[in-house]
């Protein structure tokens, strides 16, 4: 787990930054007929604009059998994370997530955003003010010296007690030099996953991670789509948010890199 210093946090803004531009103006773009593949171009153009590199072509995992191929990923619905964009067009009442990272000058940046597309049902509407607020009390509890847990044990609580689920195979991490570094940041701390416990770390100055809760308004259990292809959807069909932001932990508590 590495710590950064004044200098470095500085680095690790100015891609978020670059990040929060991106989603910015995707923001703006979102509507009913836009293609999913119109966003990423967008998001691409500023990334590409700004000199930054576009960090999720060519992730590979392993319930994937190729490597992601855009600079975006762009969830609807039912997609939690890692939809790929593409021919298909936004309709009325859908919601769309997409999630960006970049690196600049050799330092990363990472968020994610959930929109509704036009007007949604009061459900949707629902659960992206619950899955922004678990974002939100994240933020606010990420003080120096208090454990993980604590906090993620709170997010889950706000977000089980509004009748939604947290997903549990995702989780966020540490951000640096690389886009995934330890430690990895659980949104639960319940004993369904002993790797929550395993994980919990300490809150330190210099510590820079993504948060980003994944909130499901079914059963948290997720799958691929296709086996062996992206994305990954709830395994109900239920719709999903997804909001994130690259956090520095300083002397007074957490600064939004991203935001």
């Amino acid at each position: 787990m590495n710590l950064r210093s004044a200098g470095e946090i500085a680095l690790l803004r100015a891609a978020s930054q670059v990040v929060k531009a991106a989603l910015d103006a995707v923001a703006a773009e979102v509507a009913p007929g836009v293609t999913t593949g119109r966003l990423n171009a967008v998001a691409e153009g500023v990334l590409l604009a700004a000199g930054a590199e576009p960090l999720f072509v060519g992730q590979r995992a392993a319930n994937a059998a190729l490597p992601f191929a855009s600079a975006t990923c762009v969830s609807v619905n039912e997609e939690v994370i890692h939809g790929v964009p593409g021919d298909r067009a936004l309709r009325e009442g859908d919601i769309v997530s997409v999630d960006c990272g970049a690196r600049l000058a050799g330092w990363c940046g990472d968020s994610a955003r959930t929109w509704p597309v036009g007007a949604v049902d009061p459900e949707s509407a629902r659960l992206m003010d619950v899955g922004r607020g678990a974002l939100d009390l994240a933020i606010s509890m990420a003080q120096p010296g208090r454990r993980w847990s604590e906090v993620a044990r709170r997010m889950q609580l706000v977000v089980e007690d509004a009748g939604f689920g947290v997903v549990r195979d995702f989780c966020g991490h540490g951000v640096g030099r690389e886009l995934h570094e330890p430690p990895s940041v659980p949104n639960y701390a319940d004993s369904l996953s002993r790797r929550a416990a395993a994980q919990d770390f300490t809150l330190s100055p210099g510590l820079v991670i993504a948060v980003e809760p994944m909130v499901t308004a079914g059963t948290c259990r997720v799958m691929q789509a296709t086996p062996g292809r992206w994305p990954v959807v709830t395994k109900d069909g239920c719709r999903a948010v997804h909001f994130e932001h690259t956090i520095a932990i300083t002397r007074d508590g957490a600064v939004v890199l991203s935001g």
